[in-house]
């Protein structure tokens, strides 16, 4: 059964997951979220339904480093593992939609490319704690799995 638009063609939900739910899969200091973000993503991993973006591990790393203090080659073999999931890469397109879409509701121009990233990527879900759950912004639901 398919979550998808009918304007879309997929027989597979696909859905994107945001930075801070993998590096809620990694801090021990919130025990209960980090349980949520590591289900979440064995599941969509299992059911090859989850999507990720450059700019997403990008920013997992750095977070990882600085904030979680997780040592570079951990995050390193954390973002090799996370890089075996679908991986979208922005493209100039999508940079130029998620500047309008900054513009026209509000939202950091970073989350802007996430939903931008996911809609490109034609998941009907965004996973994420930072964007107002509940919220769709063109075919694209966000949802905070930790509600």
């Amino acid at each position: 059964m398919s979550c998808m638009p009918t304007a879309w063609s997929f027989s597979v939900a696909r859905s994107f997951i945001d930075t801070n739910i993998l590096v809620y899969a990694d801090d021990a200091f919130d025990p209960r979220k980090q349980q949520l973000a590591l289900d979440l993503v064995v599941d969509l991993r299992s059911r090859q339904e989850a999507v990720l973006s450059t700019q997403v591990l990008q920013e997992y790393f750095v977070t990882a480093t600085r904030k979680l203090g997780l040592e570079a080659h951990v995050a390193r073999q954390r973002v090799t593992q996370f890089g075996r999931f679908e991986l979208i890469q922005p493209t100039l397109d999508m940079l130029l939609a998620a500047i309008d879409l900054q513009q026209n509701r509000s939202l950091s121009f970073w989350d802007a490319l996430i939903v931008q990233t996911a809609s490109a990527a034609r998941c009907s879900v965004l996973y994420s704690e930072d964007m107002q759950a509940g919220a769709r912004i063109g075919n694209v639901l966000i949802v905070n799995p930790f509600t």
